[in-house]
């Protein structure tokens, strides 16, 4: 579409993503063993995907399966890649507001899954007691996520190459400083200690030119945990301009694409996206 969106004013809206991965190797590799979850979930809340078509170039035997929290995940292994291994995902997706409030069963805000210890949302001693203060101030559960989320905005610089996917929350914070998924690790590990079930998001946000990280809080109720799902690093709450690909307790969970091979020196790798709005619906 080419012209302008009024999105405070948009019930409905339908996305095409367009998403390319190649690797590219200075001398043949062996024994190549891949995994990519890319593909954005097939029903979340009120987002529902239309179509999806992901293409391997050299063609290669890939495996489709869905993980534990419900990610569509690919895996391969290919025997030899003598220079370069691509991926290109087109996806069609729609997400539609008259569908209603997100509530998840009991199971997906059980505690002993998302509050399990994970090295990149362990809390240190400053996260500890920034989050005694938090829950002390907020008893209720939903402004206790909103407040998580304010805090995290208004503390952190955002500021790219000072982290990488291997950074944790905790060394993130005493920093200050860090990309989405810090903001997205911090806000989870002050969740965990207030005792605030939370998991990781990973998609797409229309207008960025990356991949984006943000936090789904549940917060359980009566017939079950309701989604509050919040933006720290842009300081706000979701919309329809967020797309789900998939969501787990960290980065390590829903890693867009990992994995490992036999040979000499690393991969290059050059990564591409585009996500634009094909049809929307207004309020009557």
């Amino acid at each position: 579409m080419k012209e302008a969106v009024d999105w405070s004013n948009v019930v409905s809206a339908t996305f095409r993503i367009e998403q390319s991965i190649r690797y590219d190797y200075a001398s043949p590799i062996r024994r190549l063993q891949h995994k990519l979850v890319i593909s954005p979930r097939a029903v979340h809340g009120d987002q529902r995907r239309l179509s999806n078509e992901l293409h391997v170039s050299p063609d290669a035997p890939a495996q489709a399966y869905s993980d534990s929290f419900g990610n569509d995940v690919v895996s391969l292994d290919v025997p030899r890649v003598e220079r370069s291994i691509a991926f290109v995902l087109t996806s069609q997706v729609a997400r539609d507001a008259r569908l209603g409030p997100h509530v998840e069963a009991d199971s997906f805000a059980d505690g002993r899954v998302l509050c399990i210890e994970r090295r990149l949302i362990r809390p240190d001693e400053a996260l500890f007691d920034i989050a005694a203060d938090l829950r002390a101030r907020h008893p209720n559960r939903e402004e206790l996520a909103h407040a998580i989320a304010d805090f995290v905005y208004r503390e952190m610089i955002y500021t790219k190459g000072v982290t990488d996917v291997f950074t944790t929350g905790a060394v993130a914070f005493s920093m200050r400083r860090g990309v989405c998924q810090d903001y997205a690790h911090i806000a989870i590990a002050l969740s965990r200690v207030c005792g605030l079930p939370a998991r990781y998001v990973s998609g797409h946000l229309l207008g960025e030119g990356a991949t984006h990280a943000w936090v789904e809080f549940l917060v359980p109720g009566r017939d079950g945990a309701r989604v509050v799902s919040l933006d720290p690093t842009n300081g706000c709450a979701t919309n329809l301009r967020y797309i789900v690909v998939a969501v787990g307790r960290d980065y390590d969970d829903v890693a867009p694409t990992s994995g490992c091979y036999v040979g000499k020196g690393k991969g290059k790798v050059d990564s591409r996206q585009s996500v634009r709005v094909t049809e929307v619906t207004y309020a009557a």
